[in-house]
């Protein structure tokens, strides 16, 4: 059972991922986000990466628009489908527009995760012969991605801890989950980590269920299982109500309380790029936003 918040325990440390926006008024919605959940002083911004075309200018644009802010960011970057060239490019425009911290991922192969992964011709082989690639161009920090319920083309524990370690080796410094919802599950997973010398920071990615149904349907496809409890906990619930968004974030903070009481004390918020539910979150947890210490200060 995920238990309550415990009091008397010292903040957590928070970042928050985004993604590019596909229109005018959604790019009007990732600044709205970005504003109000500065407030808590995250650690950094995320913003996941399109890997071509139009989408890859708009990943690009979120990039700048937090770095005008004067906010920490790291920029997403894959290598699946993509010439070593051109990833190499793409690395280097964003070391001249200031980023220094990059969150560097394999990517899904073009037909989904349905398809066996292949690496491109002249491409980077996997995600470790990126992180290399990153730390030649300069970049001050790399993060990777992990895996509590491995990863859906991982055929057994041995393999995921196998890739998790090649990543470090290659100059990982820290290692962001896919979301899970179930802690004890992440607490195994670190002691399976540990077990194998791995000593990074594993930091357990949240995702707040702003529509149940839609994250059901995302976490059948990532391998994340949903408890029973939980899910009944949104059972006969609009979306769209009010209420929905109350037992989310309940379920978000009572998710994060249970793991600062086992020892986390970092946290990464997968936003969708709203700020209600990750606010919500922060603020129940203890988390203040920077207005109000300065009141308090005052």
């Amino acid at each position: 059972m995920i238990q309550a918040s415990i009091s008397g325990a010292k903040p957590p440390t928070m970042s928050f991922e985004l993604f590019p926006p596909k229109s005018d008024a959604q790019f009007a919605t990732l600044q709205t986000t970005v504003d109000r959940l500065a407030a808590f002083r995250p650690e950094f911004f995320s913003v996941t990466y399109g890997a071509g075309g139009s989408t890859q200018d708009r990943s690009r644009s979120a990039v700048r628009h937090i770095l005008d802010r004067r906010l920490p960011v790291a920029a997403h970057l894959t290598c699946a489908g993509a010439s070593r060239d051109a990833v190499k490019e793409t690395i280097a425009w964003f070391r001249r527009a200031g980023v220094a911290h990059f969150l560097a991922l394999r990517g899904d192969p073009p037909g989904g995760l349905s398809e066996r992964y292949a690496p491109h011709p002249d491409g980077f082989t996997d995600t470790a012969d990126l992180v290399e690639a990153l730390q030649q161009a300069g970049a001050a920090q790399v993060t990777v991605s992990a895996y509590p319920e491995r990863h859906p083309q991982s055929p057994d524990w041995r393999t995921e801890i196998d890739v998790l370690k090649r990543k470090v080796d290659a100059g990982a410094v820290r290692a962001i989950t896919q979301f899970f919802f179930d802690n004890d599950v992440f607490e195994a997973y670190v002691e399976r980590v540990r077990s194998a010398g791995i000593s990074i920071p594993i930091v357990p990615g949240i995702i707040p269920i702003h529509r149940f149904p839609s994250i059901r349907d995302f976490a059948s496809r990532c391998g994340a299982a949903i408890p029973t409890d939980l899910a009944r906990r949104f059972d006969g619930l609009d979306p769209a109500s009010a209420t929905h968004g109350l037992v989310a974030a309940a379920v978000a903070a009572e998710q994060v309380s249970d793991l600062m009481a086992r020892g986390v004390d970092a946290f990464h918020i997968y936003t969708l790029n709203r700020s209600e539910l990750p606010e919500a979150v922060c603020r129940i947890v203890g988390v203040a936003a920077e207005t109000e210490k300065t009141a308090c200060a005052a």
